[in-house]
């Protein structure tokens, strides 16, 4: 029974269509039934908030005022509500991340860890303000603890960013592969998705740093290079593919022919612009207009030593080029969706765009259809083992108009494919839930970039070069 002296929280479950909504919905009564428990008074949307006119929906429970604000991310979603509804909020914001429910080789159902790593960026990067994090379901005793000591006026604690200072090459040895990147290009299609705060980026500071140059090509202008691929060039293309992954046989003909397509247009792009990387904006457009996605496409062209981001993120393309530069070899833009806290596992993900040579076995990197949007093709297959380094470039809120560099090690270990799409189990050289508490707090991106080769004592010498802070976990 609601007493006056409960502590009024406002709770507000976000999420996606393209999710498995009716397990996140399930989830979120779970959490709100978790708090009336506990002794809150609760109000906020009865149901998911998964559109803006649910976020203008979920505007004047937060006028009231409240002791707390939970905003239980019940599976993914871009941070356009965390801007909306808490950029000037002046009560403490708690995000609750559930786990992934899902069975091994099924697709992500929620995406719930990386939709809370997405909304700390925008807050802390964007609104000055750093959330607090609780991650695990309703049900478990650690949950219902940190819950406990919420209401009583105690948050989780947020992760302090870590004063290692690792090991440095010679700025000597690096200066060269610094040098190297100028005059690179670096050829974005379409604009950042909508709510995707990481992909924004400032074309000035890349300049100035790493003197990047960046074409930018609108995704019409990219359609028309698509429709206009010649049909024996096209079907080269497939033929080529089916032969060097003859999984790609199994997906629906003319999604794969478009995909080669996309292959096509995007290489030949590359190759008349002399572009050293590329940045796509994968979605919506790619599957709604041109009825395919477009990871086989980054991914064959990523074989051919040509990095390439989905998301049209552009830091993490600049990661991957200035980390090939000191000689990571081949790279992949990951997003961090899972922990297994007990194993000191974090398990790295993106949805089909790794280059197939990445793959624990490149002779069986199958291709399938993409995983949310069932279209053709993307690759089904987990990433190799062995050493690993995550590193990522991103706006540093401490010196606004400058970057920092984000680091991490660990050791890839043998699974099967967790997730549909490209996923490797990652037990870190550091605590995994400090990682992932910080990343969430400490408002990074959702995007890393993953090597095999450790690179980190020549990142640390660059970034120390350019004036760029190391964050080294």
């Amino acid at each position: 029974m609601t007493t006056a002296t409960a502590p009024r929280v406002v709770l507000v479950p976000t999420a996606r269509p393209t999710f498995a909504v009716d397990v996140a919905r399930s989830l979120a009564a779970d959490a709100r039934a978790l708090l009336v428990e506990l002794g809150a008074d609760v109000v906020g949307p009865e149901d998911l908030v998964m559109t803006p006119e649910d976020v203008e929906a979920a505007k004047p429970f937060l006028a009231d005022g409240a002791d707390l604000v939970v905003n239980v991310c019940a599976s993914f979603s871009d941070a356009t509500p965390a801007l909306e509804l808490y950029r000037d909020l002046d009560q403490p914001v708690l995000l609750w991340s559930f786990r992934e429910p899902g069975p091994v080789g099924d697709r992500l159902w929620l995406n719930s860890m990386c939709g809370a790593n997405l909304f700390g960026h925008a807050l802390v990067v964007h609104a000055g303000r750093a959330p607090h994090l609780v991650l695990g379901n309703p049900d478990e005793p650690g949950t219902r603890r940190a819950l406990a000591e919420a209401l009583a006026g105690h948050l989780p604690e947020r992760v302090g960013l870590p004063a290692n200072r690792g090991q440095r090459a010679d700025a000597a040895t690096v200066v060269p592969a610094l040098e190297s990147l100028r005059g690179r290009r670096l050829g974005l299609v379409g604009d950042a998705p909508p709510g995707f705060t990481p992909s924004q980026y400032d074309g000035a500071l890349v300049a100035s740093l790493f003197g990047i140059e960046v074409e930018q090509l609108d995704i019409d202008a990219m359609f028309d290079r698509v429709r206009t691929v010649d049909d024996v060039v096209a079907k080269s293309e497939y033929a080529a593919a089916v032969a060097a992954q003859p999984s790609l046989g199994t997906v629906d003909a003319d999604q794969a022919l478009t995909s080669a397509r996309i292959t096509t247009a995007m290489r030949d792009w590359r190759d008349e612009g002399a572009l050293d990387g590329m940045a796509i904006r994968c979605w919506p457009e790619f599957p709604n207009q041109l009825g395919a996605c477009p990871c086989s496409s980054l991914s064959r062209v990523a074989d051919e030593s040509t990095p390439t981001a989905c998301e049209r993120d552009v830091y993490g393309a600049v990661t991957m080029l200035l980390m090939e530069a000191l000689g990571s070899g081949t790279t992949y833009l990951v997003d961090t969706v899972d922990l297994d806290a007990e194993a000191n596992i974090v398990r790295l993900w993106h949805c089909g765009a790794a280059a197939t040579s990445l793959a624990a076995d490149p002779s069986d990197a199958t291709q399938f259809t993409h995983c949310n949007r069932k279209l053709g093709v993307a690759g089904n297959f987990p990433l190799k083992t062995g050493p690993v380094v995550m590193a990522r470039l991103t706006e540093d809120p401490a010196r606004p108009g400058t970057l920092r560099l984000l680091l991490a090690s660990g050791e890839s270990v043998a699974e099967p494919n967790r997730f549909q799409g490209n996923t490797a189990a990652v037990r870190l050289d550091g605590d995994a839930e400090q990682f992932v508490t910080g990343l969430v707090t400490g408002g990074f991106p959702h995007h890393t970039v993953l090597a095999w080769t450790d690179v980190r004592p020549q990142l640390r010498a660059a970034a120390d070069h350019l004036g760029i802070a190391v964050i080294d976990w």
